[in-house]
């Protein structure tokens, strides 16, 4: 469980990333589930856009997620979600 500061400073640094991934009609499925925990592992920090035609809302997409993979999620604005989770190879980010 991540402090709400270190959340502050997670959303700082995704400001500027561009979103990795979408979730669609298809929704979330097993390989989409393995392609996000490699990029996690690999960045730490990622975006994920939600398309409107998906059948999850942002915060479902996120729940969903995160309760699968064992992430934080950091953020849920309009259709754009953030996780993080600590890289247990080479972690990079340096929470405050």
């Amino acid at each position: 469980m991540i402090t709400s500061k270190q959340r502050s400073y997670l959303r700082s640094l995704a400001n500027t990333l561009n979103p990795i991934f979408q979730v669609g009609k298809d929704g979330i499925e097993a390989n989409f589930l393995k392609q996000i925990d490699d990029a996690l592992e690999a960045r730490e920090l990622i975006k994920v856009s939600i398309l409107n035609n998906s059948e999850y809302g942002a915060r479902e997409a996120s729940d969903e997620i995160c309760s699968e993979l064992g992430c934080e999620g950091v953020q849920s604005i309009g259709n754009k979600i953030v996780l993080y989770r600590r890289s247990k190879k080479n972690p990079r980010i340096e929470l405050p």
